[in-house]
C-alpha cells in the first residue's frame, strides 16, 4: 500500500515541484507575545532568484494598461486595467501593513486555465499595490481572476493586515473557462495555522460571513466536475480539489505538524496522521500553549524536525558531520524499489524567507515590518524591513547579480556561499554561524524600540520625514547584515581550511609565543562514523 501511494505522489508531487515549494507559518494577534499578527514564507525554488521587490506608490492616468508576466518563467501572459492608485509595496508587505503570502498545492491539473492572464505570482503583488486590508485583498484577488482568468494551479495564500489573518485557498476551472472556485476563512485570533502545498481548508461554515467568505459556485462546480456528491454541510475543498496523497502528507503536512508541534500540547496526538497510520486530518488551526514571538516564528522557519521521529540527522544519511539537508529530488529508486526524503520547513533551495509582523498600536509605517532574509534562513540572518521603505538595499537587489551570475556585493551570493560552506561540515561549523545570527537579529530586536520611538517623534510633526528615517535604517541594517555575513564567511574559510579547525580565543585566531598560527585541531571523524566505515570497509584500512 504504502508503495502505490508512493507512485502515486510523483505524479502529483511533480506539479507542486514545477512551482515554489514554500511554507507559511501564521500568528494571531491574540496568540502573539506582542498583540502583532505574524506571518512567515518562504519562497522555495531552485530557479529562482533570492531578491528584495519594490513596487512604488504612483497615480496612473485613466486607461493605463499593466503588462503580466508569469512570476515562476517571465512568460508574457498579456495585459490588465491598471488602477488608478497603487501603494508602495516591499517584499510582500504594503505601506498598510498588509501582507500576503503562499504556498502551491496544485490540485487537480485538469482545472489549470492555460488562457487566463493573473498567474499567482502577479495576483499577489498587484492586490498589495491596490488593497489597504485583509478583507479588500480577498475581494481583489478574486474580481481579478474573475475578470482575466487565473493561468496558476492552486494555491493557498496568507492574506494579514495587523488585526485579521485569512487563509484563501484558490483553483481554476479549466482551459478557457474564467474565474476560480475558491474559499476563505479567517484565523481566529487567539490561534496558530499553517500552509505548506497541500490544501487545508476541508469544512467551512457557509453562515459565518464574519469569518468565512467562498465563491457561489465552490461546491456546484465540485458536483459537475464528480469531486464530490454529498450533502453540502459535509463538503471540503481540499478533499474536492486537491485528495490527499503520499507526498501531501509527508511532504506538506508534515511541516504544518512540526509548527503545530513546537507550539502546542497536540504535536503527538497528529504524529499518526502524518506517518500515514490514520486518514484523520489535522484541524485549519489550533491555540498555542504559550505567547509566540517574533524571534520563536524566525526560528520556527529554520526546522528540519530536530528532536522529533521525522529528525534526519541521525542516520547515514546526514554524512559524519550530522547535515540535516538531503539533496534533491525527493524521490529515489534503489534495486527498483521506491524511497523518499523528509522535507522539513528549512531547505537549501529557498531564494528568500521573511517574518512579517504587523501591529495595529502603531502608525503605518511603523507598525510593519518585514524580518527579511535571502536564501536559506537556516544559515542566514533577519534584517528589520519597515513596510514604508521605497528603496532596495543595493546588496538585496538585483542590479549586480541573478541566479547565474555571482557577485561578491549580493547578498542572495554571500549567504549561498555560507551556506554552501557549511552544509558538508555542518555540525562543526554550525555554532559559528548561529552565535553571528543571534548575535546580529538580537541586536535588532533590542534596537527596536528606540528606533521606533525616534520614528514616532519624527512621524508627530512630518510622516514623510519619519518614511525617510525608517527608508534609511533599514538600509543601513540591510547594508550591516551583508558586510557581516561577508566578514563570517571569510572567518570560516580561515578556521575550517583544508579540513582541520584553526584555534580561536576571544573572537581571535591564536598565535604562538613568536607570533605564528597555532597549531590546527585535527578533528578527523566523529566515533559513530568510523564505526561504520570500519564495518563497510572491513579490514581494508586495519593495520598490520
Amino acid at each position: 500500500m504504502m508503495k502505490k501511494m508512493i507512485l502515486c505522489a510523483l505524479v502529483a508531487w511533480a506539479a507542486v515541484s514545477s512551482g515554489f515549494a514554500c511554507t507559511n507559518l501564521i500568528v494571531g494577534k491574540n496568540a502573539s507575545a506582542d498583540g502583532s499578527t505574524i506571518v512567515s514564507y518562504s519562497a522555495d525554488s531552485y530557479g529562482l532568484f533570492g531578491e528584495l521587490y519594490h513596487y512604488p506608490a504612483a497615480i496612473h492616468p485613466k486607461g493605463t494598461m499593466r503588462d503580466i508576466y508569469e512570476w515562476d518563467t517571465g512568460k508574457y501572459l498579456g495585459q490588465i486595467e491598471e488602477a488608478r492608485q497603487t501603494y508602495n509595496v516591499i517584499g510582500n508587505i504594503n505601506e498598510h501593513q498588509l501582507t500576503i503570502a503562499e504556498t502551491t498545492f496544485g490540485g487537480r491539473p485538469e482545472l489549470t486555465d492555460t488562457l487566463g492572464i493573473i498567474d499567482y505570482g502577479s495576483l499577489i503583488y498587484i492586490t498589495l499595490q491596490r488593497s489597504t486590508k485583509a478583507r479588500e485583498a480577498i475581494e481583489v484577488m478574486t474580481s481579478l481572476v474573475q475578470k482575466y482568468g487565473y493561468y496558476s494551479g492552486g494555491e493557498s495564500f496568507t492574506i494579514a493586515d495587523p488585526n485579521e489573518i485569512w487563509i484563501l485557498e484558490m483553483i481554476g476551472k479549466g482551459p478557457g473557462i474564467r474565474g476560480a472556485v475558491w474559499v476563505a476563512v479567517r484565523v481566529p485570533d487567539d490561534c496558530i495555522s499553517a500552509h505548506a502545498n497541500q490544501a487545508r481548508i476541508r469544512t467551512f461554515d457557509m453562515n459565518d460571513k464574519n469569518n468565512c467568505l467562498y465563491s457561489s459556485d465552490v461546491i456546484s462546480f465540485a458536483r459537475e466536475k464528480g469531486y464530490f456528491n454529498g450533502v453540502n454541510k459535509d463538503f471540503s475543498f481540499a478533499d474536492a480539489y486537491n485528495p490527499l496523497d503520499f507526498g501531501g502528507r509527508r511532504f506538506c503536512e508534515a511541516r504544518v505538524w512540526s509548527y503545530f508541534n513546537m507550539f502546542t500540547d497536540r504535536g503527538q496526538e497528529f504524529l499518526p496522521y502524518i506517518m500515514g497510520e490514520t486518514d484523520k486530518p489535522m484541524p485549519l488551526y489550533l491555540k498555542a500553549n504559550k505567547k509566540i514571538s517574533v524571534k520563536d516564528v524566525q526560528n520556527a522557519m529554520r526546522d528540519h524536525y530536530e528532536g522529533t521521529p521525522l529528525d534526519i540527522t541521525n542516520d547515514m544519511g546526514a554524512g559524519p558531520y550530522k547535515t540535516p539537508y538531503r539533496l534533491s529530488p525527493l524521490f529515489f529508486k534503489v534495486n527498483g524499489e521506491d524511497y523518499f526524503n523528509e522535507r522539513p520547513i528549512s531547505t537549501q533551495q529557498a531564494a528568500f524567507v521573511f517574518v512579517a509582523q504587523m501591529r495595529a498600536t502603531k502608525v503605518h509605517p511603523i507598525g510593519g515590518v518585514l524580518w527579511f532574509t535571502l536564501d536559506d534562513a537556516n544559515t542566514s540572518a533577519y534584517t528589520p524591513i519597515y513596510c514604508c521603505t521605497n528603496k532596495v538595499p543595493k546588496s538585496f537587489g538585483a542590479t549586480t547579480a541573478n541566479a547565474l551570475t555571482f557577485s561578491w556585493g549580493n547578498a542572495f551570493w554571500i549567504f549561498n556561499w555560507v551556506a554552501n560552506m557549511v552544509y558538508p561540515r555542518y555540525n562543526l561549523m554550525i555554532d559559528d554561524v548561529r552565535a553571528t545570527q543571534n548575535e546580529l537579529e538580537n541586536s535588532y530586536l533590542a534596537m527596536q524600540e528606540s528606533v521606533e520611538e525616534t520614528a514616532a517623534k519624527i512621524y508627530a510633526s512630518n510622516p514623510d520625514e519619519a518614511k525617510a528615517f525608517l527608508t534609511n535604517y533599514s538600509n543601513m541594517a540591510a547594508q550591516n547584515t551583508f558586510e557581516t555575513w561577508k566578514k563570517l564567511g571569510e572567518f570560516l574559510v580561515v578556521k575550517y581550511n583544508d579540513g582541520v579547525v584553526r584555534r580561536v580565543k576571544n573572537g581571535q585566531f591564536e598565535r604562538n609565543a613568536i607570533g605564528q598560527p597555532s597549531t590546527v585541531v585535527r578533528t578527523g571523524y566523529p566515533k559513530e562514523f568510523l564505526e561504520e566505515y570500519v564495518k563497510q570497509t572491513g579490514d581494508r584500512y586495519k593495520q598490520k
